[in-house]
């Protein structure tokens, strides 16, 4: 049997914060307001994920009133879905998704989140396909507010 999950997610830019992206640290002059270390990459991917296995969502398994994911690095989170996914009997067959981001430009950093995602999913890079686009200077990302990401996953149960 195949399930389909899609995550969606978005965080605001702020001062004196790292900008982490698919678990890979993006040179930029802001990061990303959040709990966690606000990846919100890696939430949208957790989303996805989550909601293919009818799990809920990353809020529900990680809430951000919990002091025991503050400040976290999200590649935590994502390796706890996948154990649970795999006590489930279930594994990802491939990862689509996309940044929305009118800057920084993320083309250099791509490379290294789909190698990241990768090892992380247990799946080979050519299954990890990760997408950056801009809005056109629309809407809050193009006035260059936050990032949000978008993602599609296939799992397989095993």
């Amino acid at each position: 049997m195949m399930r389909i999950g899609q995550g969606f997610d978005v965080h605001a830019f702020a001062e004196n914060r790292k900008l982490m992206l698919g678990g890979v640290e993006v040179s930029y002059h802001l990061g990303l307001v959040g709990h966690s270390d606000a990846d919100v990459l890696i939430h949208a991917i957790c989303d996805a994920l989550l909601g293919a296995a009818g799990l809920g969502d990353i809020g529900h398994h990680f809430p951000d009133n919990d002091p025991e994911y503050a400040g976290i690095d999200s590649t935590k989170l994502l390796s706890k879905v996948m154990h649970s996914l795999l006590e489930r009997g279930l594994k990802v067959g491939n990862l689509d998704a996309t940044v929305i981001a009118q800057k920084p430009k993320l083309a250099p950093y791509i490379p290294a989140m789909r190698e990241r995602l990768a090892g992380l999913l247990g799946v080979e890079m050519s299954l990890c396909n990760i997408k950056a686009t801009t809005t056109e200077k629309l809407g809050f990302t193009g006035r260059e507010e936050g990032i949000a990401a978008q993602a599609v996953v296939l799992l397989f149960e095993i």
